[in-house]
C-alpha cells in the first residue's frame, strides 16, 4: 500500500506513533523516505555473513515488518535464531505475517518491547537497530547500549542505521534541505513532508555522527567505523 498518511490537511498534528495506519504502508513509506534504504539493507546483509555465527542469536531491535530478518535468513547459518523485538503491536502482527506470506522456516521469536525500558540480550553475535535507536529516549540510550554490549559474544556486533545531526549548524540546515528535495522526489507534497515532520519532532532526537560513537566506546566497543552515510543519513558499525 502506498503512504498517504499525511496526504490530507490534519487540524491538529499528533506524536507520530507506529499504529495499524503506518503499519499498513511502512514499506512504501520507509522506501520513498530513507536514502538508499535497499542498499543499507544489503550492505547490512552483507556483513551480517561476516560476523552472525553459528548457533547464536541475531537480534533486531525495530524489527517492524520484517524485512531485515527476511533479508538476512538466506545468508547466515541455518541454526542462528533471529529475534524481532519491536514496540509496536500492530508492527509485529504484520512481521509474522509477512514471514507467513515468504514461507520463512528460520528460528525465530517476536517480541513486544519498550527499548526505553531496556531489554535483556543474550548470546548475540549480531544486533540490528536499523532507524530505532533515534526513536529511544536520549536518556536512556546509554543504558540500552550498555545492556546490548553486554549481552553480544565477543566479536559481535551493532549496527545503527540512523538519521544523524550534521556536525556544524549549517551543514545540518543544508543536509535536510537536500533530504526533502528527495522526498519530493519520491512524490511527497510540501504538505505531507511538513506534518510528518511536525509529528516526528518530539519523537525522533537524532544525535550528531560524534555523539553516536562516543557512546558506542563508552559502552566498551572496541572497534567501530561508519559504512554508509548520505547527508543526514547513516550507518555504523561496532565491534566488541
Amino acid at each position: 500500500m502506498k503512504d498517504e498518511v499525511y496526504r490530507e490537511t490534519q487540524q491538529s498534528i499528533v506524536d507520530f506513533t507506529f499504529g495499524e495506519k503506518v503499519a499498513s504502508v511502512f514499506d512504501d513509506m520507509v522506501g520513498r523516505s530513507v536514502p538508499f534504504y535497499d542498499e543499507m539493507q544489503r550492505m547490512v546483509t552483507e556483513m551480517a555473513t561476516d560476523f552472525a555465527t553459528p548457533g547464536s542469536n541475531v537480534y533486531d531491535l525495530g524489527c517492524s515488518t520484517g524485512t531485515t530478518i527476511l533479508n538476512l535468513a538466506p545468508h547466515v547459518p541455518a541454526d542462528v535464531k533471529f529475534i524481532g523485538v519491536d514496540n509496536s503491536h500492530e508492527m509485529l502482527k504484520k512481521c509474522e505475517l509477512k514471514l507467513k506470506e515468504q514461507n520463512f522456516k528460520g528460528k525465530h521469536e517476536l517480541l513486544y518491547a519498550d527499548l526505553n525500558e531496556g531489554l535483556k540480550v543474550e548470546n548475540a553475535s549480531m544486533v540490528l537497530m536499523v532507524l530505532s535507536l533515534q526513536f529511544v529516549r536520549p536518556l536512556y540510550r546509554d543504558r540500552l547500549i550498555n545492556q546490548i554490549y553486554e549481552g553480544m559474544n565477543e566479536n559481535g556486533c551493532l549496527i545503527l542505521v540512523e538519521k544523524f545531526l550534521g556536525e556544524d549548524s549549517i551543514f545540518n540546515r543544508l543536509f535536510i534541505r537536500y533530504y526533502y528535495d528527495m522526498k519530493k522526489r519520491n512524490g511527497y507534497s510540501e504538505m505531507e513532508i511538513a506534518q510528518k515532520r511536525e509529528a516526528l519532532e518530539n519523537v525522533l532526537i537524532p544525535y550528531k555522527p560524534l555523539e553516536n560513537r562516543e557512546m558506542l566506546l563508552r559502552a566498551g566497543f572496541r572497534y567501530t567505523d561508519t559504512f554508509f552515510k548520505w547527508y543526514n543519513f547513516g550507518g555504523i558499525i561496532a565491534v566488541k
